[in-house]
């Protein structure tokens, strides 16, 4: 049993009334605290947070009025920051986008956080899977989408299935650096195989990459950020 990789996971989700944390708020935050040795949910949690209109409602089915029935709202937020601060490391399938909404509520600025989409090569799989596409490759039947328990339900599912669970988190834990395919028009379709994303504003094709997956890659890379020290 491997036992120096991340003993307990915070797996973590949530929904938002729009993209930009500087405009928009957080509407709804899941989490379920995992424990890798035993492959099981120890705790799992989730709230709505008050707001008056919610463009993405058509999205996340969540719509103002229920938000104001929640109770013991500040409760919840004191829980996730304890758990937060148990676990080794947190979860979240594309965790640049939920960290932006919940670093500055978990205060837990030294964790490290893995992401389930971008992070972790997942076997048969395409780079950059959605929570879907993960479930269903894993045999967990897929019966909603888009509230925040029910995404970190799925995810913790996928972690009690995944052969090798350890080696996959040990991956998501490596430093990565920012790059840019060097790739014609005629190659963007190997950019779009190996998971990178097309920006039209910058005209990139950009992904995190460790060091070995740079060095696998049929095509050159320019660094934009190195790896975290």
């Amino acid at each position: 049993m491997h036992t120096t990789g991340p003993q307990l996971l915070l797996l973590l989700d949530c929904e938002t009334t729009g993209l930009d944390p500087d405009l928009d708020q957080l509407v709804e935050v899941g989490a379920v605290l995992f424990s890798v040795p035993h492959r099981a949910v120890l705790q799992q949690l989730s709230v709505l947070l008050p707001v008056e209109q919610n463009a993405a409602e058509a999205i996340n089915g969540i719509s103002p009025a229920i938000t104001h029935c929640s109770i013991a709202v500040d409760g919840f937020m004191a829980l996730l920051v304890q758990l937060a601060c148990s676990a080794d490391a947190l979860v979240a399938h594309n965790a640049a986008f939920d960290r932006q909404w919940l670093d500055p509520l978990l205060v837990t600025s030294t964790k490290p956080w893995i992401c389930t989409m971008s992070g972790i090569s997942w076997p048969d799989l395409r780079p950059n899977p959605s929570v879907t596409a993960l479930a269903l490759a894993h045999g967990i039947p897929v019966w909603a989408a888009h509230r925040a328990l029910t995404d970190c339900s799925y995810l913790a599912q996928v972690l009690e299935r995944a052969p090798g669970l350890e080696d996959l988190l040990a991956e998501g834990l490596l430093p990565r650096s920012l790059c840019v395919a060097n790739v014609s028009f005629e190659q963007r379709q190997q950019a779009k195989d190996h998971g990178f994303r097309w920006l039209p504003d910058r005209k990139q094709w950009q992904r995190e990459l460790t060091e070995a997956q740079i060095d696998a890659l049929p095509f050159n890379v320019t660094r934009l950020e190195p790896p975290p020290c």
